[in-house]
């Protein structure tokens, strides 16, 4: 199962999956609440999730599934090569996190790996990739620490602004300074990386 928001893409993963005699698309899905429905009612042997949905993330979908459908694996495919998101991935499950960059083959080879229980994530490499790296909080101020720890519970501009007493412009301001300092081009990138971070601590 391919669940991916971007048509071009999935379209294209689903036809390189579709074009190995090996492997057989059952279902696809935009979104994590399409995805959630209709796995439980394929119920794949291997899905490939990306991270950023338009109504959550790959993670959240992954997490939502263990119960519906225990036995499927999870194949992260995502723009984003970075420490966190592969930790996040592994902790929910995943068995392997591949970018969108690689070759059509290496996704289908890589699908049929998963599928025959092979994990190719190697969490040692990325712990110790994690503790070479110093804060990356430290760029944010105290206030914009704050306001990605309420993007993080994901609460709303308004809702935050609620919680942390300053109007709901000040909130935006902050949020589109977190996402310049940290690097992340949308909200949910953001959501993820904090998710990650309190698992490990």
């Amino acid at each position: 199962m391919v669940i991916d928001d971007h048509e071009v893409v999935r379209r294209g993963v689903v036809d390189v999956c579709d074009a190995d005699d090996r492997l057989d698309v059952v279902a696809e899905a935009a979104s994590v609440a399409e995805g959630l429905r209709r796995a439980a009612a394929v119920r794949p042997d291997v899905a490939l999730v990306d991270l950023h949905l338009p109504d959550g993330t790959g993670i959240d979908l992954m997490r939502g599934l263990h119960d519906v459908t225990p036995h499927t694996r999870y194949v992260v495919l995502t723009s984003f090569d970075d420490d966190d998101y592969a930790e996040a991935a592994l902790e929910v499950g995943a068995a392997a996190f591949v970018l969108k960059t690689v070759r059509g083959s290496q996704i289908a080879d890589t699908v049929h790996a998963v599928a025959g229980g092979r994990v190719l994530l190697d969490d040692r490499a990325l712990q110790r990739r994690r503790e070479s790296h110093e804060d990356p909080l430290a760029v944010l101020t105290p206030t914009e620490r704050l306001v990605l720890e309420c993007i993080g519970d994901g609460l709303s501009n308004r809702e935050s602004g609620e919680r942390l007493g300053v109007s709901e412009k000040t909130v935006k301001n902050h949020v589109t300074a977190v996402m310049a300092k940290l690097g992340f081009k949308r909200r949910t990138q953001a959501a993820a990386w904090v998710a990650a971070h309190r698992r490990r601590d």
